[in-house]
């Protein structure tokens, strides 16, 4: 096996190009045990999702989590999978066509957009080769995790890096740590929230539901907790929210260990116990809808709800493709390129000024 991937044909009458990766978690390619099985051990085996050591965790993994879960995860696949496909994957496919779609539509044809899998496909790697092929000389690289942890933005970056590590012809690299706080993010989760509510009503509270994370990992420095609390925090401000009014939870726990808190389902019991009996719930750390809103909050989380005295509890959709959030993640995009979008591309007298040049010198064109 060759050291360097290779590199795509070169031609120096091509002007260059950039280049903007939009990178998400990552689905399995069917909703069956076969098709789940090798994208967990990917995903569990990274070692900034599970922080074991690693001859004790490959023992778990490959003799008990292997052999059971999969089964279990594919009929929850089941009951959220569409038409298209994976909802995660469908969702993110169609963002980026129309990130891409904006920035044609301003005349910057010279920026091209794709999107990457970090676990399943398609893969970074091949997000990034197909970047390259198209002319692209620099690429920002940003992972849709608006609230930056360890175990997902973090992986994100060293799926990039370790392909880079492969390339003879580096591109130039720009890297999106989060956008927790960026007010047309937060705008447009309030405007989803208020469309909502003016089509269903109100309820008497509003739960924010964040991914967790195990809790040790605030003890050691990850900042993903202060920045869902300050994502929560503005997005009450936007919305005139007082603090009686919404709740931060967090869900998604995995293994016995202590997560961070307060967890979603339990919350969501006791809210009913206590005789709430109408509860709004949505998940501000996704951008698109999957598995784990789809069917552990719509699905599992109201079951547990109504089973324990609560009337209705109602799902607000993620972001996905609406228009408010594709401009945000166009103007993010566009501050984290202000100043490559300023250089002029070469026309084509320029570019075959320099083919010319190049020739002369002995390069083949």
């Amino acid at each position: 096996m060759p050291r360097f991937l290779p590199e795509p044909a070169h031609t120096h009458q091509a002007a260059p190009n950039i280049g903007i990766l939009l990178i998400n978690l990552g689905t399995p390619a069917a909703p069956t045990a076969q098709a789940v099985k090798p994208y967990l051990k990917q995903f569990l085996s990274d070692p900034r999702v599970v922080e074991i050591p690693g001859a004790l965790w490959w023992l778990i993994l490959n003799g008990v989590i292997l052999n059971t879960r999969p089964k279990a995860s594919a009929k929850k696949y089941a009951q959220i999978w569409t038409s298209e496909g994976s909802p995660l994957r469908v969702h993110t496919e169609k963002q980026a066509k129309l990130v891409q779609g904006y920035f044609a539509h301003a005349d910057n044809t010279n920026v091209m957009v794709d999107f990457a899998m970090r676990y399943g496909q398609p893969s970074v790697e091949s997000a990034i080769a197909r970047l390259k092929e198209r002319g692209c000389t620099r690429i920002l690289a940003l992972p849709l995790y608006p609230q930056y942890a360890a175990s997902t933005t973090a992986s994100a970056f060293d799926a990039v890096a370790d392909c880079l590590k492969r390339m003879r012809n580096l591109p130039e690299l720009r890297l999106v740590r989060n956008f927790h706080d960026d007010p047309g993010y937060i705008r447009s989760l309030a405007a989803s929230v208020q469309a909502h509510w003016q089509t269903s009503g109100r309820a008497e509270r509003l739960v924010m539901s964040f991914h967790g994370v195990p809790r040790f990992t605030l003890d050691k420095g990850d900042p993903y907790f202060c920045e869902c609390q300050k994502t929560a925090r503005l997005l009450a401000e936007q919305l005139g929210l007082k603090p009686e009014q919404y709740l931060v939870t967090f869900q998604s726990r995995f293994g016995k260990a202590e997560w961070l808190k307060p967890y979603t389902q339990a919350t969501l019991e006791k809210l009913a116990h206590d005789g709430v009996k109408t509860v709004d719930i949505m998940c501000p750390g996704f951008v698109a809808d999957c598995l784990e809103t789809l069917e552990e909050i719509a699905i599992e989380c109201r079951t547990a709800f109504v089973a324990q005295g609560g009337k209705s509890l109602n799902y607000i959709p993620c972001l996905n493709e609406r228009h408010d959030f594709i401009t945000a993640l166009v103007a993010l995009c566009r501050r984290h390129m202000q100043d490559w979008l300023a250089q002029p591309v070469p026309n084509a007298a320029a570019l075959k000024a320099r083919a010319g040049r190049a020739t002369t010198l002995g390069a083949k064109d």
